[in-house]
Parts: structure tokens; C-alpha cells; sequence
């Protein structure tokens, strides 16, 4: 049998565990998972020697913004729009990750179908990653719109954003009240969606607006009694036992921040029920101290940075099954306009993050903490594959899975720096010491990257239609 490419590895991270691997592939797809050497290299077009470096499934990164508004700071100022899929995905590509799931914008006014066409329009023939949607719900849900929610699931978009907050003032019309949510979450159970939420206590973020404009505190230093770990721990748990009820619809918490979220996760999952949580790097590594540091905006997301006693707890929910995936809620976008929102109400959310992510990860992961390689996999791949319906298409070294491949290398050490990375004019990981750095990414197959020279193509990047298994909705798997 003849193979396009055999990559040899000593540390090939599969389902089964870490070890050494020939990966034979064909086509886009994994033809072969073999001992070493069982096939000369005679049988491959092109033979990569990947020994002494890990050889991971290509990151996925379930929680990104292309194309998304920033609303002006003055009133009729210009909205301005982050950048694209071409830039955040070439940026993804050369971080080692190859798939990215943003979300398709439902507004009042059109169906879903619209908004998925319009999403359609902004990312076909315009990616180099594969990449997938969650369907963004925002505000009062027309009674109309449930049957909709039902057939998008079932074409193939079954994770469904939900806000319980307006997140600003100036942001009205996100916030879905619980009635709506109770509605909105029997169709998920009975349809075979999942829920994807923002929760805070909006309640208790629009008092703290109003308290620390009183105060006359409204500098963005001040994030993190706005959008605090009570809301957190309030919000949390009113979602996760109207979950609870309507009959144990799974529920994906974004952006987990605090020990509170990761604490309302772990009680839920001891009872059995399907809740899965999502951390950002940003949490793990930035607390709201780093507010105070020139442009210190540049760390921030909604919700805010927290204490170093959450980040604590992020990482033991790693450990503990509550925090399940990493994700980036990427925003790219150049620094001025990061930068630009100077109040607690203003300030610009998301990071510039996607391709440090898998590097710094695995810092932090197996070089600090001593992960295993499978556990580091886990969370910056396999896990997301499995709860937002692509594994083992997706996730996986395995026979039959795409061909999407990252390989890192303890010996390209590298120092983070704006200049050298592929998304915008900042970072906020700069002068991170990384302990890797991928040296080979692979989409489906095709060498997307190797040794920093670019060889992707905008159109290289499939829509991803997704199903979540039903073990998945049934009870806390992973």
C-alpha cells in the first residue's frame, strides 16, 4: 500500500494513550496507526521524522469571534468589525490548531436560516482551518423561532449560545429571560441540542454599574466588581438546576471564570447530570491585578479577571472533570481598538489568543504541572471534538479520523512576542517563555504549516456539521 505521508513519532498521543507511532495517512483521513517502522519509507510520497517531539490531533478551539462588532464608544461613532477568518485561522494554523467554532447571529427580524447563510457568506472559501457554528440566540424568543431552533439542530448546528446577561449598558437585547430559556432548553433536550451559556447575574452586574458609577469608580480597573464571582455563583446555579428540571438538558458553561462557577459545575456533576465547563487561558493565567499594568485591557474578557484563589480552582476542575475544555473567546482586533473603551462599561472584551494557545498550554500543562500528554490533549482538542459533536472525525490520532495533525517541539523554545505571531499588532501572553512550539500542522491531510513557512490555502476550510452523542446528553462522560 502506497500512503501520502508516514509521520514517525516517539510520543504520539492517541485514544489508547501515549506512545510510539507511525501515522500512515491517505487522502485526508488516517489510513494506519502503527508500530514503528512496519512500513518502509518506499510506501509514502513523504516521510515526516517527528521523533523527539509530541505528535498531537490539531487543537480545536471551541469559542471564537470572527467578524465581530465592536460597538463605538461615543454615541453614532463607527462600529467597527475584528478580523476575519482568513487571519484569525492562519494565525490558528501556525499555533498548531485546525478547527474553530464561532457562532451565527440570530436577530429579531430574520429566521435562523438567514443567520446561518450570512454566516456561511463570511467564512466560505475565506478559512484555512475547518470550522463550525454555534447558533447565537439574543432577547425576546418569538414563539415562532422554537421550531426553528429544532431543524437547525438537526441540520447540524446543535449548540445553542444563550446569554443571561446584557453584559453591558450599553448592550441591551442580549439577556434571555429564564422563561425563555426553560422553552429554549426542552427543545435542546428533546432534539439532541446542547446549551451554550453566558451566565451572570444581570441583576447584579447592572447594580454594580450603577454602584460604581455612583462612586464615581468607573475605570476598567474596576471590571471585577462588576461582573464579580457572586453573579457567577448566582447565575450558574439558577441555569444548571432549570437544566436540572427540564429533564437534564446538557449544558456547555462558557468562559468559566471563578471557584464559584467551577464550584455549581462539580455539585451538578456529582448528581449525575450532563454539565461540562469551559475555562480561557485568560483566566488561568491573568487575574485582575493585571488591569493595572499599562494597556491593561489587553487582558481582559467578559466575564472579568478574578483572584488568584479562582484561578486555583480552574485548574483543579481540570483535574476534577468540572473545567473540560480551553477555549480563547477570540477577538482579534489591533491594539488602539482594544485599547479604545477606558470604563467599566466601554472596555473592549476577547483577546488576540488563538495561536499561543495549544504552546502555552502545554507549558503550563505538562512542563509546570505535569499533565499527562493524554490529559493536555484532552483539553485543547479531544474534549471539545466529543461535547460539540465532531469526535472522532475530529480529536483523534485514530484509524478514520481526519488527517488533522500538530506536531510540537521541546526544542523550539520560544519567547512570545507580537512580532512573530500571525493575528494583530499585540499580545498579551508577550515575553512568555513557551516551553514548545509546533513545527507541523496538518489539515486534513495537507501540510498546512511546517517549520513557520505557510503552505495553506484560503479555501483549504470545511464547514463542519456536527451531532452530539448521546452519552454525552445523558450524563457527565468526560
Amino acid at each position: 500500500m502506497m500512503f501520502d505521508i508516514i509521520i514517525r513519532g516517539d510520543q504520539v498521543v492517541t485514544p489508547h494513550g501515549t506512545g510510539a507511532w507511525d501515522l500512515c495517512i491517505k487522502g485526508e483521513t488516517i489510513a494506519a496507526v502503527m508500530h514503528p517502522d512496519q512500513f518502509s519509507n518506499l510506501q509514502s510520497n513523504r516521510v515526516v521524522d517527528a521523533r523527539g517531539k509530541l505528535v498531537i490531533p490539531g487543537g480545536i478551539d471551541p469559542h471564537i469571534h470572527s467578524l465581530w462588532h465592536i460597538p463605538a464608544i461615543e454615541k453614532g461613532g463607527e462600529i467597527k468589525l475584528t478580523d476575519g477568518p482568513d487571519i484569525v485561522s492562519r494565525a490558528a494554523v501556525h499555533g498548531g490548531t485546525t478547527s474553530l467554532l464561532d457562532f451565527a447571529t440570530w436577530t429579531h427580524g430574520q429566521t435562523i436560516e438567514e443567520a446561518v447563510n450570512i454566516r456561511k457568506q463570511d467564512w466560505a472559501q475565506k478559512c484555512y482551518t475547518d470550522y463550525g457554528y454555534h447558533i447565537m440566540l439574543q432577547g425576546a424568543i418569538p414563539h415562532n423561532l422554537y421550531p426553528q431552533i429544532a431543524e437547525v439542530i438537526q441540520e447540524g448546528y446543535p449548540s445553542i449560545k444563550i446569554f443571561t446577561t446584557d453584559i453591558t449598558p450599553s448592550r441591551k437585547g442580549r439577556k434571555i429571560t429564564h422563561g425563555h430559556i426553560w422553552e429554549i432548553f426542552k427543545v435542546l433536550k428533546k432534539e439532541g441540542g446542547i446549551a451554550a451559556i453566558h451566565a451572570e447575574d444581570d441583576e447584579i452586574v447592572m447594580h454594580m454599574y450603577d454602584v460604581l458609577d455612583r462612586e464615581g469608580r468607573t475605570g476598567f480597573e474596576n471590571l471585577a466588581e462588576v461582573h464579580n464571582s457572586m453573579s457567577e455563583d448566582l447565575s450558574f446555579r439558577r441555569i444548571i438546576r432549570l437544566a436540572e428540571l427540564t429533564e437534564g438538558t446538557p449544558l456547555y458553561m462558557m468562559h468559566v471564570s471563578a471557584e464559584t462557577g467551577v464550584a455549581a459545575i462539580e455539585t451538578s456533576r456529582k448528581r449525575g447530570f450532563p454539565v461540562y465547563g469551559e475555562t480561557l487561558h485568560q483566566y488561568l493565567m491573568f487575574t485582575h491585578e493585571h488591569y493595572k499594568l499599562p494597556n491593561g485591557q489587553i487582558y481582559h474578557t467578559y466575564p472579568s479577571l478574578k483572584e488568584t484563589s479562582d484561578q486555583d480552582a480552574l485548574w483543579k476542575g481540570q483535574l476534577n472533570g468540572s473545567i473540560s475544555t480551553i477555549a480563547t473567546d477570540e477577538i482579534c482586533c489591533n491594539l488602539s481598538t482594544k485599547t479604545q473603551g477606558k470604563r467599566v462599561d466601554d472596555t473592549t472584551g476577547g483577546n488576540a489568543g488563538c495561536e499561543p494557545r495549544v504552546s502555552v498550554m502545554y507549558t503550563e500543562m505538562i512542563v509546570k504541572r505535569g499533565y499527562s500528554p493524554s490529559k493536555f490533549v484532552d483539553l485543547i482538542s479531544t474534549n471539545a471534538a466529543k461535547l460539540m459533536g465532531l469526535y472522532p472525525k475530529k480529536g483523534a490520532l485514530a484509524v478514520g479520523s481526519d488527517a488533522d495533525i500538530a506536531v510540537l517541539d521541546p526544542a523550539e523554545k520560544r519567547v512570545v512576542t507580537a512580532s512573530r505571531l500571525h493575528e494583530t499588532d499585540y499580545t498579551p501572553w508577550e515575553g512568555y517563555e513557551a516551553a514548545a512550539w509546533p513545527v507541523l500542522t496538518v489539515l486534513r491531510g495537507k501540510i498546512m504549516m511546517e517549520n513557520g513557512e505557510f503552505f495553506g490555502d484560503v479555501k483549504d476550510g470545511k464547514l463542519l456539521k456536527r451531532k452530539v452523542a448521546e452519552d454525552i446528553r445523558s450524563r457527565p462522560i468526560i
